[in-house]
């Protein structure tokens, strides 16, 4: 029997969260044929990308929407797929304005919009107002907040939408009891380097402890790389950015305390790997955390950086607790975070679709 083809469009592979959710979930989905669609060239992986053909648009700007739509539309005469998939904005609206009626079209909303850089700018809001009104999608919502969230801000009216959590790839990520020793105490933080990640907060505070043996790592690379490169300098704190680096799975172990002081998140994936890990968590008080992590974290106020501090200290002062929410949070992401649970929904949302449409 011929298996049914899936396309799937995404605005580039770099090495973020959506694309690193996808990468991971094509290598489960060999039942169907799949075709990745890419708006940018960007490939940061490589032999990593499992798919059965591969198209790029070349068309980075918004200025090239037309052209964009009109070789997406191209491509969809050709292969014929019995179902697309989206992820991200522009290639939600490319989506949307390109893939006929007769075929199911699912679109994946990856972040609270809310807050998100791209949603301040008018001509986002109305385009994705405009696409979903011109061709409804149905929605995954990689979390509730962001489900909410997105319907609300854009003041549309709810069709078909569920809500499919991330996953971390427990074949990769391993728990461990964390390093030895405390000289110095090392915390890990991993994130985009963009000015809306709120680096800011934990060099704040890390000059409140500056006569501390702490040590921060921060991994991850963007725009924003040289903007707090230069003010860690002028602060002078014990805090050093990484980069982008390929094996972070195997650098998570040596760290005594994942923390991230985000002021959003849809559903984060560093913040899995850090769970699946064992390591325990000292995060932002936001939404998207709590419903992420539960009572398997500590919570840090972002309007008081001498907050952070404050609970930093007491979990360094009781080990035990530490390692409890290391536990903690290993129980939950394996039982509830795991490629399985999210291949699963997904697979059943597309045959659902399928079966709606045929």
């Amino acid at each position: 029997m011929n298996k049914k083809k899936i396309l799937h469009i995404i605005y580039n592979l770099g090495r973020g969260g959506a694309e690193t959710m996808l990468v991971g979930v094509l290598k489960e989905l060999s039942q169907y044929h799949n075709i990745v669609v890419t708006i940018s060239e960007v490939n940061d992986f490589k032999e990593e990308l499992v798919c059965d053909k591969y198209f790029c648009l070349h068309g980075a700007s918004l200025k090239k929407l037309p052209v964009m739509v009109s070789k997406l539309k191209k491509i969809i005469r050709d292969e014929k797929p019995h179902l697309v998939h989206s992820h991200l904005p522009y290639s939600n609206f490319v989506a949307r304005l390109a893939t006929p009626a007769t075929i199911p079209l699912v679109t994946s909303i990856h972040t609270a919009i809310s807050a998100a850089v791209d949603y301040k700018k008018w001509t986002i809001r109305f385009l994705d107002r405009f696409t979903y009104r011109f061709r409804k999608s149905t929605i995954i919502a990689v979390s509730k907040q962001a489900l909410q969230d997105y319907f609300s801000v854009l003041q549309l009216k709810q069709g078909k939408a569920v809500v499919i959590y991330t996953f971390v790839d427990s074949t990769r990520f391993k728990f461990t009891d964390g390093p030895l020793g405390n000289n110095p105490i090392r915390l890990i933080c991993i994130g985009s380097m963009r000015k809306n990640k709120n680096f800011e907060y934990l060099i704040k505070a890390f000059t409140l402890i500056r006569d501390k043996n702490i040590q921060l790592d921060i991994f991850g690379y963007g725009p924003a790389f040289e903007y707090y490169q230069n003010l860690i300098h002028q602060e002078k704190v014990n805090i050093h950015l990484k980069g982008l680096v390929k094996n972070i799975h195997e650098l998570m172990g040596s760290y005594h305390i994942f923390a991230m002081p985000s002021k959003f998140e849809g559903f984060s994936l560093s913040v899995l790997e850090a769970m699946a890990s064992g390591r325990p968590l000292l995060l932002s008080d936001i939404p998207s955390f709590r419903e992420q992590c539960e009572a398997c974290a500590v919570y840090f106020d972002l309007n008081d950086s001498g907050d952070f501090i404050m609970k930093l200290n007491a979990m360094l002062n009781h080990p035990e607790n530490m390692k409890l929410l290391g536990e903690k949070g290993y129980q939950r992401v394996m039982n509830n975070f795991s490629i399985g649970h999210h291949v699963k929904q997904l697979t059943d949302l597309y045959e659902e679709e399928m079966r709606v449409k045929n």
